[in-house]
């Protein structure tokens, strides 16, 4: 059976935050970069719910894992 896969807008419309393109921009540009020993989860924006949802995607490799780890990568890196 194939796993689910989710795009970065399904992503921030499960975290409860706007999920339109220009919204995702605007939210990676004003968090980043994150320093590269904060782990995604243990950001300081992320509302406790937040941060375990994706604590959770991440550790359990559920079907949110590969989008949350392109969201980790986006935030860590400078632009």
């Amino acid at each position: 059976m194939e796993r689910p896969t989710h795009n970065m807008s399904n992503l921030f419309a499960q975290l409860g935050e706007a999920s339109d393109e220009a919204a995702i921009a605007r939210f990676i540009e004003s968090h980043r970069p994150l320093p590269g020993s904060i782990r995604l989860h243990e950001a300081p924006f992320w509302k406790p719910a937040q941060s375990r949802f994706l604590c959770e995607a991440l550790l359990d490799d559920s079907d949110w894992a590969e989008v949350a780890d392109a969201l980790n990568r986006d935030l860590h890196v400078h632009h």
